[in-house]
């Protein structure tokens, strides 16, 4: 057996909000709209900083400006509520999507790991057609300490029962990836637009699109 073909996982972990369905532009969307009335200009390269670099969200810069605790909830809701009204209007799958992982769940046992919450994960998922592919997913509250800490991924190895050796995670962010290196779980990334500048030095490899990364299962298959 080459060495290649040693390292074929059983199991591919994947990430969701830019990987399976495009959310991650709504997200930032809605972050953005609700910010701007208190005087926050949240463009890209902040947002890409603050979220999938280092998963720290934005309202800190809320309490910056003076807001308290009510009133950085009140923030937060108004955010969901227009995420999920972005959401309801139409979250694409990300092309190709569809066809990779019918094509990949009868030859692996599959994960969904993502900070979403659950609500909005299911939601983006009513009419996707692609749950039924996966045998865990875990959500935002499944876990103690959200991406870029390892326990969202941890938490997926003990719902397998598999050890990290085993796994491979698919991730579209500097955010996830570390917190798939900091679980010791190999990463292949394919960035998406929003990410598409970042670091992805830790992945084992990097693509520009989940055919190109299908193929490569194809190789060590």
């Amino acid at each position: 057996m080459s060495s290649l073909q040693s390292r074929r996982p059983i199991a591919l972990l994947w990430d969701n909000d830019g990987v399976l369905v495009d959310t991650e532009e709504l997200y930032f969307q809605a972050t953005r709209e609700v910010l701007a009335p208190i005087g926050v200009d949240l463009d890209e390269t902040l947002y890409v900083q603050l979220f999938m670099r280092e998963g720290r969200g934005t309202f800190h810069l809320a309490r910056e400006r003076g807001l308290d605790d009510s009133q950085i909830e009140a923030l937060r809701a108004a955010r969901g509520a227009r995420f999920t009204a972005l959401i309801a209007a139409g979250s694409p799958l990300i092309q190709g999507v569809d066809v990779v992982v019918a094509a990949l769940a009868p030859r692996y046992r599959m994960a969904i790991v993502t900070s979403s919450q659950r609500e909005h994960f299911e939601l983006a998922h009513r009419s996707t057609g692609l749950v039924h592919h996966f045998e865990l997913v875990l959500a935002h509250g499944n876990y103690p300490r959200a991406k870029p800490d390892p326990d969202p991924y941890l938490m997926a190895l003990a719902g397998l029962g598999l050890p990290a050796e085993a796994c491979l995670v698919i991730e579209d962010s500097e955010r996830g990836l570390r917190a798939a290196c900091a679980a010791g779980i190999r990463c292949w990334a394919v960035p998406s637009r929003l990410a598409r500048h970042g670091s992805f030095a830790a992945a084992e490899r990097v693509f520009a699109s989940l055919g190109e990364l299908a193929a490569a299962l194809d190789e060590i298959a």
